[in-house]
């Protein structure tokens, strides 16, 4: 079974991708900031690794940078609802460090699904 761990600092949006993922048959961790995403990844590991990139602690352009640092090449997706200067310039950036896939909230869960499925199949 693909492990996915879905790192956001918001409960509600964790848990409607976990049940979204789950519902697919996948294994879903999830935390709430980078710094505990970082932990559940080295204690667990995962296939892929979903992360918001505005969160308190470890934000996620930092996640994304350390999980790069641990692995060569992590199946990372971003997502973003923004922040002071809007989704699109953190996922540009997050791109940038090595998200494979990025998507401003709220998206489209089926092109999710789908981007989902081809990040693990790669």
């Amino acid at each position: 079974m693909q492990r996915i761990l879905v790192i956001d600092d918001e409960a509600q949006f964790r848990s409607m991708i976990r049940r979204l993922l789950e519902r697919q048959g996948y294994l879903v961790l999830e935390a709430p900031d980078g710094e505990e995403g970082i932990k559940l990844f080295e204690g667990q590991g995962a296939d892929l690794v979903i992360t918001d990139i505005v969160m308190p602690n470890k934000e996620g352009l930092e996640t994304i940078m350390e999980l790069r640092r641990k692995i060569p090449r992590p199946k990372i997706i971003a997502v973003s609802g923004g922040g002071r200067i809007g989704p699109e310039s953190y996922l540009h950036l997050a791109e940038k460090f090595g998200a494979v896939k990025v998507f401003s909230k709220p998206f489209d869960l089926k092109v999710f699904l789908q981007a989902v499925q081809e990040a693990l199949s790669d």
